[in-house]
């Protein structure tokens, strides 16, 4: 198993998700690494939970699944859960957010594309449509009358 884990500095928000329902499913996307042969994807992958791929061989069905180009495997990943949202904390701590079970590959890089939700941490504000591409964000809480912003994002890829 693989877990998705995030440490950021939220300031005025806190259940920052990925905006992923069924109607309106998340791409994760990540670098890929064959465990075989150790080749990298050239490009990045997209994985969503609401998606299922048939594995050759009838051998079920998982989130993503990938032949590698160099030793020709084939490998596949899988979504366990819908995604933890991140809580604002009091120090910044790592918190996991999505976990993988990922037979013959690694997912070795996150990149944070797609519209993320927050929560008005002292209000009921709903934000929407965040972009977490270019490592931070800026808003303001017309309810509180503050600025809001989500900042030094670490995204990290861990064995769970």
């Amino acid at each position: 198993m693989l877990a998705l884990t995030l440490t950021a500095e939220l300031a005025g928000v806190t259940n920052l998700r990925p905006d992923d329902s069924a109607e309106n499913p998340f791409w994760y996307t990540f670098k890929v690494q064959c465990t075989s042969c150790r080749e990298t994807h050239p490009n990045p992958v997209s994985v969503s939970r609401y998606e299922a791929n048939d594995m050759s061989g009838s051998r079920g069905e998982a989130n993503f699944v990938w032949k590698c180009k160099n030793c020709k495997r084939e490998s596949s990943a899988s979504i366990m859960d819908a995604p933890t949202p991140y809580q604002q904390t009091d120090p910044v701590k790592p918190q996991k957010i999505l976990v993988f079970d990922c037979r013959g590959l690694e997912f070795t890089e996150f990149i944070p594309e797609g519209e993320w939700l927050a929560d008005g941490l002292e209000s009921t504000s709903k934000f929407s449509g965040i972009e977490l591409t270019d490592g931070e964000w800026f808003d303001y809480d017309e309810k509180t009358s503050e600025e809001v912003s989500i900042k030094d994002l670490k995204w990290e890829i861990n064995r769970s």
